[in-house]
């Protein structure tokens, strides 16, 4: 037996690591009295990150309190892994911190199902972040393992990642290939693996008592897990890969960023990342740049580019000018490489044995609560792409599904801020967009007069200004303070429900509370982005509940992908009217007297077939 010993908080805590059949019989009692005494703290310690791909293996498994710890070397195998896998099971309630990531290593790799881990678990990174959900950068603590341990426990709580990056060198390994290459044996590795649980074990009390204290909604927590139990089962789902399409379109894209480079190059710009080379470039056929950094040089970021180039942040046409030659060829080139490295080199990378990629799935993300998607980033897809969706396949007999909501973000901020007239227009079938347009402008308005309602609309949820609508739709900044006036006078609630939205978040120290109860810290610099947290925050919890509701329908095992405020579906293709139909049905529903509704859309094979591709 191994033992190391180390203080946490004053108190001296215990590691131990079996090295034989008697040490692992210590280790089964010690288990079978702590689950006595209230929960067992679980984490991994695995080959890295890419849990789906080939070779990849659990190294140890390691359980604990609040005072002692016991590290597995699973890897070892044998009774090791015997043990591990005979003891889970009956524990009752077990605390993870980030519990998806471990819920699907046990499940690949050591047979014990996330349908039987789930339901027993505590996650102690969603409570923190029902605390306060903000990185460090944002001014929060941060919902880290390692931030979370230095406030709520001790200050001098070891960076565990950080701490190995030395071991690992020590080793002749490198930051990618520590974690897989490292001796089973390394008494750091060994000891900070023993920690990160005991570190878990004393957080759940402190972090539940904070939520107390703070009266967060004691629903949300139950929530928040079924949340995540479905988003990790979407993850082990993946989808399938068009391996064939995606090897020919990295080699476009490969192609794609070198002419447009070699475009570029033609007007002195030698590196499309070069600012200083493309400022003066520009300046030097003409253009008028007038935005600077804070350091003072000329700002050429992509929304000046798309500018130059005449195209909208998504990449659509203004028509407004004649587009920059240079800044459509950086834009280009820069859009190719981006999208080889973070899209098709991913995919083709991390995709399993199978032909599958499995994207994750970070269910409780932004400030507001809102998901997000890494390895890749699909949520960044700009909503005209078909190029890249084409990579991914419904399975084998099924097409894509779709469902959507109408305006959502509009329909919950009529809903928020009691706004009439936007209320009555819903009620009436009207499309907002239109229904706006032809009040602002009169039932003749133009598709670009449509474009700028949209806009002002969408401006006012998320909070830009007069400078961002005019960026992002083309139009003049005066045509666009003439419309966001005009919009006030149509739907004077918005600003109400601001000021005292503001006003409440004041009173109750910069946090403003959701219409479900969750806490939204904001800035003091940015208090008029309540607006935006307050309607954001609502929709994702209207997405959420969707996603319990398709369960509860028993659609559980088609679910792909939440993009946003949509879900991507795998269906049969014989069924997929019939499931469309009730996909709407779950993602139909009333919020204060406004109804929300989904959209469904029926594709072909491919997620971007839903978006003009062929297949």
């Amino acid at each position: 037996m191994q033992i190391f010993r180390h203080q946490v908080a004053g108190d001296t805590v215990t590691i131990r690591v079996p090295e034989d059949l008697e040490d692992l019989q210590r280790f089964w009692n010690w288990a079978y009295e702590a689950r006595s005494r209230g929960p067992i703290a679980l984490d991994t310690e695995t080959t890295g990150l890419n849990i789906f791909s080939t070779g990849y293996r659990i190294r140890t498994v390691q359980f604990g309190d609040a005072h002692e710890a016991w590290v597995i070397p699973y890897e070892k195998g044998g009774h090791f892994e015997g043990f591990v896998r005979e003891i889970i099971p009956r524990i009752p309630h077990l605390l993870i911190h980030n519990a998806p990531f471990d819920w699907l290593v046990l499940d690949q790799h050591a047979g014990i199902k996330l349908e039987q881990l789930a339901p027993r678990t505590t996650d102690t990174r969603l409570l923190a972040a029902l605390i306060d959900p903000r990185q460090p950068q944002e001014g929060g603590i941060g919902v880290g393992l390692k931030p979370l341990s230095a406030y709520w426990i001790d200050p001098s709580a070891p960076d565990t990642q950080s701490g190995l990056t030395a071991v690992f060198r020590s080793h002749g390994l490198t930051k990618e290939t520590g974690w897989a290459g490292i001796p089973l044996e390394d008494p750091t590795y060994l000891l900070y693996a023993g920690l990160d649980v005991i570190f878990t074990a004393r957080l759940e009390t402190v972090l539940r008592r904070e939520l107390a204290r703070l009266e967060v909604r004691p629903a949300l927590i139950p929530y928040e897990h079924e949340i995540a139990r479905i988003c990790a089962h979407m993850q082990r789902t993946g989808l399938v890969l068009d391996t064939e399409y995606t090897r020919e379109l990295d080699d476009q894209l490969a192609g794609e960023a070198e002419t447009f480079a070699a475009a570029a190059a033609r007007y002195g710009v030698d590196n499309v990342n070069s600012t200083a080379q493309l400022s003066a470039a520009l300046v030097g056929m003409g253009e008028m740049l007038t935005e600077t950094t804070a350091s003072g040089a000329l700002r050429v970021d992509k929304s000046v580019l798309h500018a130059l180039a005449d195209l909208s942040l998504q990449g659509e046409p203004l028509g407004t000018r004649t587009p920059n030659p240079l800044a459509a060829a950086v834009l280009r080139s820069k859009r190719a490489g981006k999208w080889r490295q973070a899209y098709t080199r991913t995919f083709l990378e991390t995709a399993d044995a199978s032909g599958r990629v499995h994207p994750f799935i970070n269910s409780l993300q932004a400030r507001t609560g809102r998901m997000s998607i890494t390895r890749p980033a699909l949520q960044t897809l700009p909503s005209s792409d078909q190029m890249i969706r084409r990579c991914l396949l419904a399975d084998p007999g099924h097409v894509v599904i779709s469902c959507d909501f109408k305006a959502v973000e509009l329909r919950v901020l009529a809903a928020l801020a009691e706004i009439k007239a936007m209320k009555r227009a819903i009620s009436e079938g009207r499309d907002l967009h239109d229904f706006t347009a032809s009040i602002l402008f009169g039932d003749q308005f133009t598709p670009k007069q449509r474009k700028l309602s949209k806009s002002t609309g969408l401006g006012k949820v998320y909070g830009g200004g007069a400078q961002t609508i005019s960026r992002q739709s083309g139009v003049p900044v005066e045509d666009v303070q003439r419309a966001i006036r005009a919009y006030d006078r149509l739907y004077p609630e918005i600003k109400r429900a601001a000021r005292r939205w503001q006003r409440e978040a004041m009173e109750t120290g910069m946090v403003s509370i959701s219409v479900t109860g969750r806490r939204l810290p904001l800035d003091r610099d940015r208090i008029y982005a309540v607006t935006n947290y307050m309607c954001q925050s609502a929709a994702r919890d209207v997405l959420g509940q969707s996603l319990l509701n398709i369960e509860a329908a028993g659609l559980l095992d088609l679910l792909r992908l939440p993009i946003h405020d949509e879900v991507l579906v795998s269906a049969p293709a014989g069924e997929a009217v019939e499931i469309a139909r009730e996909i709407e049905r779950c993602m139909t529903w009333d919020l204060y007297g406004v109804p929300i509704e989904g959209e469904a859309e029926i594709g072909r094979r491919s997620w971007g077939s839903l978006y003009g591709a062929s297949f």
